[in-house]
Formats: C-alpha cells, structure tokens, sequence
C-alpha cells in the first residue's frame, strides 16, 4: 500500500537537484556578464567611436562639396522665425 501524502524528497532527491541547476545557471550567468561588461561593451564603444568620427569626416567633406557647388548661404536669422 502506499501512503498518502507522499515521502517527501530525501538528501539526494529532486529538490537538491534543482537547486543545484539554478546555482550553476546563476554562476553562468554571472560569468557571461562579466564577460559582455569586459570585452564586448568596450570593443563596441570603440567601433562606435571610430564609426562617428568616420562619419563626421564625411559629412564635414560633404558640407566643403555643397559651400563649392552652390556658394555659401546668405547669412539668416536663426531660430523659429527663420522657416
């Protein structure tokens, strides 16, 4: 016969092993942060440095060819008004 409510997990049981899981994921975890906060987040914020002052390069030559082409602008009030 069996009992009713059922044994409960004994020192190796189910339990244990879940508990055991969730640590080892939470331990993953904390490594693959650290490694995102110490290789990944500094290797982007230098591309991205980079890619900006790319950028900015081209737009200030883009800027130079548009002064050539066209002549400079007159000179206009700024400001809401000046639409």
């Amino acid at each position: 016969m069996s009992s009713y409510p059922p044994p409960g997990p004994g020192a190796g049981g189910v339990g244990h092993r879940i508990e055991e899981a969730i640590e080892l994921i939470e331990m993953e975890l904390r490594h693959a942060i650290a490694y995102v906060n110490d290789a990944v987040v500094p290797q982007v914020r230098s591309e991205s440095i980079t890619a900006m002052r790319k950028l900015s390069e081209t737009l200030r030559n883009l800027a130079d060819r548009v002064e050539r082409t066209h002549g400079q602008p007159p000179n206009q009030p700024k400001g809401p008004s000046a639409r």
